[in-house]
């Protein structure tokens, strides 16, 4: 008899996981296959090092096939390029396909730099951080600038839902820049679409404001909030800053030597426009748990699910997926097919919590919120050199959790061990 089988679209953080959890749920029930864009599982968080050679690429990539060969796994690296979910198949970029009994979508986001004249590394006149292709492209530029100092500017475009990045970039550029012995050189502005600094996409968590404001006054880093990118020019940002009524606030031109700006997100071309399985953005419809109402052999986690912005903001700003929440997707996901295996409805939700550990090079600051949009149980926030160290921690950890294919959830563990050293009542 043929086992069905499980699909998952994308070997990112919430992709890499899956597999491995779902795999472990299921275990001889189903045949469990990836198909990714390309063969490597690349650490997003560790880019904005990447940017300034703190790390170079090999450090923060896996090579994925012998990991989920020695899984039993099955693995494919060309990528998708449609998904044809009326007729259980995915079609690849190499002219093959893969049918399915069930699918989970773990793509990640596309990057909508074309959405704004000139942003984006190719080109375009900003950087990004996005990718570590992006990174390394980053750090050739940051090579050049570092020849010839001038303004930066760094931050986060209308739309865009992953803010942390961004602020760690900043306060990274300003340590690297100090220790260069350059910074008294380099003017800095953080630009973002952020009503207030701190705001995170998720209005704020614990004293994140008081926290990075503080932080950036120290760093001697300027701030424009409720900012829209009008443009990006040779050595030029064209912002709006906008008022709470919509009107144009002012208009500011931004000069730079180097800039870096997030961009907003949209589903990935293999997914978008598909009608009942994406938003008009090309996010991933989910219920509660995680399955698509109209495909229910559909389900999704991570940066492609679609999640409404928490309130109305004067420029658009998204709400994040954090790590913490896509793990708590993929435990619901691996034990929701479990069940359907088993002949019962899917019952597990994930818990939408959020955990960061935002590095700055010198320092940092961490915040959980629980859950993820308030009101919460837990807001809290916390500063100093320790959370750097963390940072570096768990990069090990990680890197070596994909290396030996292993699922256990960490998230919530790092949570409770940080509430707890820190002895915050809740």
């Amino acid at each position: 008899m043929t086992k069905p089988i499980i699909a998952i679209l994308g070997a990112g953080l919430g992709g890499a996981l899956a597999a491995f959890e779902i795999k472990e749920a299921v275990g001889s029930m189903a045949e469990v296959t990836v198909v990714s864009q390309g063969d490597a599982f690349q650490f997003v968080p560790s880019n904005p090092w990447v940017a300034v050679h703190w790390r170079a690429r090999e450090a923060v990539e896996v090579n994925l096939p012998p990991v989920m060969a020695k899984k039993g796994i099955g693995f494919t690296g060309a990528g998708a390029r449609r998904v044809h979910p009326s007729e259980n198949r995915i079609e690849l970029n190499d002219g093959g396909s893969v049918s399915y009994d069930y699918l989970v979508i773990a793509t990640g986001p596309e990057l909508a730099f074309d959405e704004i004249e000139g942003l984006g590394p190719n080109g375009g006149y900003t950087q990004s951080i996005c990718h570590v292709d992006h990174a390394e492209q980053t750090a050739i530029a940051f090579d050049a600038f570092v020849q010839n100092p001038g303004p930066i500017i760094v931050g986060a475009v209308q739309g865009a839902s992953c803010f942390g990045p961004a602020y760690e970039f900043a306060m990274i550029l300003d340590t690297e820049l100090r220790r260069r012995k350059i910074r008294d050189r380099v003017p800095m502005t953080f630009v973002t679409a952020e009503p207030y600094i701190g705001h995170l996409g998720l209005d704020g968590v614990g004293d994140t404001k008081g926290l990075l404001e503080s932080e950036m006054r120290n760093r001697h880093i300027k701030w424009i909030t409720n900012a829209k990118v009008v443009k990006a020019g040779p050595g030029m940002l064209d912002v709006d800053e906008i008022a709470e009524d919509g009107s144009v606030k002012a208009h500011h031109e931004l000069p730079f030597a180097l800039s870096m700006m997030l961009p907003a997100f949209r589903g990935v071309e293999a997914v978008r426009g598909i009608e009942g399985l994406t938003n008009p953005r090309g996010f991933i419809l989910a219920d509660k748990h995680q399955r698509n109402p109209t495909f229910p052999n559909v389900f999704s986690l991570g940066v492609c699910v679609a999640i409404p912005p928490m309130g109305k903001t004067p420029v658009p700003v998204g709400v994040p997926k954090t790590g913490f929440m896509i793990e708590s997707m993929v435990t619901a996901i691996a034990r929701n097919l479990r069940d359907l295996l088993d002949g019962k409805d899917p019952i597990h939700e994930g818990a939408w919590n959020a955990i960061c550990l935002a590095d700055f090079g010198d320092g940092g600051v961490a915040f959980i919120a629980q859950p993820q949009i308030p009101p919460r149980n837990v807001s809290w926030s916390a500063e100093g050199r320790w959370v750097h160290l963390a940072k570096v921690g768990f990069e090990k950890y990680f890197i070596g959790k994909i290396k030996r294919g292993e699922s256990a959830p960490f998230y919530e563990k790092m949570a409770l061990d940080l509430i707890g050293a820190k002895k915050l009542k809740v």
